[in-house]
């Protein structure tokens, strides 16, 4: 007799349950090869940015200027690996010698690492990615994004606020671009008691290339305790 496939109300193969239990192992791999590999990763700065971010853009120029500097400052970057404002930072990385990590995210619309990485890793889950890029990172350097961008710079916020992690430099580039973000933070947010108003200094927001790297090495001057 051949096998009879039976379905749920909402027509979900219940085959499910016996698949995802052995997806746990999957995740789990992910993670072992994701702690294996960036083990040897002790000072990095993780970059996030709109991968839809041209070479013409000044942000672009600013990515990479900033990688650049944060390397020749002891740091290794870390970025999503596709293009734009992650290609600025793996390029500025690896124009200054330096370890230029790109972890890359399997998605339905293929995303092709950039040829700046020297050092690649991929992941199919986001979450097992997130991890990384937070405990491999010594900071958090944010540039003008969509949702994905947005997603990381406030799962950042997110785990220093619930101090589910030890604080560590938050840094959004572009004043102009994140205006409008904080404007409604303080006066949506803060305004309505929705968080506390100490909250609101996470984070910093810069144009300046040049004050990153140091804002990150005067942080750890008074914040000496590793993250976990």
């Amino acid at each position: 007799m051949p096998y009879k496939k039976y379905r749920f109300q909402n027509e979900v193969d219940s085959n499910f349950i016996y698949e995802d239990p052995w997806r746990v192992f999957r995740i789990m791999s992910e993670f072992v090869d994701g702690f294996e590999e960036l083990a040897r990763v002790k000072n990095a700065v993780s970059i996030f940015g709109s991968a839809r971010t041209l070479p013409n853009s000044k942000y672009y120029k600013l990515a990479e200027q900033i990688a650049f500097n944060l390397v020749n400052a002891g740091y290794a970057v870390i970025t999503g690996a596709g293009s734009g404002i992650m290609e600025a930072a793996n390029k500025g990385a690896k124009k200054a010698g330096g370890d230029s990590i790109g972890l890359n995210i399997e998605v339905p619309v293929v995303q092709k690492p950039n040829s700046y990485i020297t050092h690649l890793l991929s992941f199919r889950y986001f979450f097992c990615r997130k991890v990384m890029f937070a405990k491999y990172a010594k900071a958090f350097v944010v540039f003008p994004g969509g949702y994905g961008t947005l997603d990381e710079f406030f799962e950042g916020l997110t785990l220093i606020q619930t101090q589910r992690i030890e604080p560590f430099p938050v840094v959004a580039v572009g004043k102009e671009y994140w205006h409008g973000l904080i404007d409604w933070i303080e006066k949506k947010i803060y305004a309505e008691n929705r968080a506390d108003k100490k909250d609101l200094n996470i984070f910093s927001v810069t144009d300046d290339p040049d004050e990153i790297a140091p804002l990150i090495k005067k942080f750890y001057k008074t914040h000496p305790a590793p993250k976990q």
